[in-house]
């Protein structure tokens, strides 16, 4: 008598508990989908773009980060500026991160925080800083740089007071 008590307590709590599994195990194998797929590939786009231009600055790869801007006057100083950096440093450690984005039309501004290392050579203690600023972005299909604002890590060589 227990054990047949025992057994139909069980069979209840199970009976109950099975479609209850079934349905979280279902609803967690599914991938939502973005609401607007167009706007999440552009979202990516400048976020791969973000990516690239940080990469092509750690590897001090000048024709990676011209290939990134747009071709305007104030973005030939930055570029003048980025190959200063490339000249005076070995070693260039700098993460980026994206804060938020704002994407208005064709203009997208990425604010950003940032930290890094610069080395002048393997001997030197390295010289850190940190700081935030806004990337800013145009295009659709293809993401370039037309503009920064605020503090960003490019241009270190003249914020430091560094002669290449």
């Amino acid at each position: 008598m227990i054990l047949l008590r025992f057994l139909n307590n069980h069979f209840f709590v199970l009976l109950i508990s099975f479609p209850i599994l079934i349905s979280l195990a279902g609803s967690g194998c599914s991938k939502k989908l973005p609401k607007y797929p167009e706007d999440h590939a552009r979202f990516q786009r400048v976020v791969q773009a973000i990516k690239a231009l940080e990469k092509a600055y750690v590897n001090r790869d000048a024709s990676g980060f011209q290939e990134l801007l747009l071709p305007l006057e104030n973005l030939d100083l930055l570029e003048t500026k980025v190959r200063e950096d490339f000249a005076t440093f070995s070693t260039i450690r700098v993460d980026l991160t994206i804060d938020r984005m704002v994407i208005d039309g064709d203009r997208i501004s990425a604010y950003v925080s940032w930290q890094g290392n610069w080395e002048r050579t393997p001997q030197e203690a390295p010289t850190q800083a940190s700081g935030h600023g806004i990337l800013l972005w145009s295009g659709n299909q293809v993401i370039l740089l037309r503009g920064i604002e605020g503090d960003l890590p490019f241009a270190m060589t003249h914020r430091l007071n560094f002669s290449s």
